[in-house]
């Protein structure tokens, strides 16, 4: 029985995981962590347990946490991961570098897992990008085009750049000098770029499509997000794994 702890556990995301948690065998909730001032702090998530400010009480008690929670947030939850020897899965987006190092290093000690969407088809889509683009190679060009809900505040969201990095990989390029920025289309489209397309509205949850454009063809592939659960589904998949792994940096793709 693997022991999770959600952290975010108050927001759209944790609530699903919860319930995704409560239909799981193998794994078991040991408590959930919300920001200090929260209005979900002291609310009851299962049988002796309430949503606490704290993430290092439950570090303690848990074999991996799953943080859905805000960038800000995520230096003191990795803190608390290590101290209480909890791998750590990362589903928060819009990172920077320094989030980036702070897991390089919390990853010397825990596991950690780090991804834009946990979602087992975008993992099989970010394969078949990475395929395809090595495949045909510099002279297609890509376009990835993602939807989300009016509320989405990254953009391109995490899940584009994923699949991006995807495609510089097959590449074999790093996305910061292939990239084109959306918006971004004075002068003719330099060979080999990547380039981004980001429309909000309504309440889709997700949907990407990358286009693969050669002379007289086009490849597409995508995939839509019908539901938040498929994210919690696949965050409490790759949970259940990462529990049973050594220290390391680990991306959802490896769990194939």
């Amino acid at each position: 029985m693997v022991r999770i702890g959600v952290l975010g556990a108050g927001g759209r995301m944790g609530e699903q995981i919860i319930a995704a948690l409560a239909s799981e065998p193998r794994a078991r909730l040991v408590g959930g962590v919300e920001r200090p001032g929260n209005p979900a702090c002291g609310q009851r998530i299962g049988e002796g347990l309430i949503i606490c400010a704290n993430a290092t009480p439950v570090a303690l008690k848990a074999d991996v946490l799953i943080d859905f929670t805000s960038p800000d947030a995520l230096f003191e939850n990795l803190r608390a991961a290590v101290d209480g020897k909890a791998a750590m899965l990362v589903g928060t987006t819009g990172l920077g570098a320094a989030h980036h190092a702070a897991i390089d290093e919390a990853a010397r000690t825990i596991p950690v897992l780090q991804t834009a969407n946990t979602s087992l088809g975008v993992t099989v889509l970010a394969g078949l990008v990475r395929e395809a683009a090595r495949a045909l190679g510099p002279g297609w060009d890509i376009e990835i085009l993602e939807m989300h809900h009016r509320g989405k505040k990254d953009a391109p969201s995490g899940t584009a750049q994923l699949l991006g990095q995807a495609a510089a990989e097959g590449r074999g390029g790093a996305l910061e000098r292939l990239a084109i920025p959306p918006g971004d289309r004075s002068g003719s489209r330099p060979e080999g770029g990547i380039g981004f397309a980001v429309v909000r509205g309504g309440s889709v949850a997700g949907r990407h499509e990358v286009i693969l454009a050669g002379q007289g063809e086009q490849l597409l592939l995508g995939h839509v997000a019908e539901s938040r659960a498929i994210f919690a589904r696949g965050a409490v998949a790759a949970a259940l794994w990462l529990a049973a792994q050594p220290a390391g940096r680990y991306r959802m793709d490896d769990m194939f």
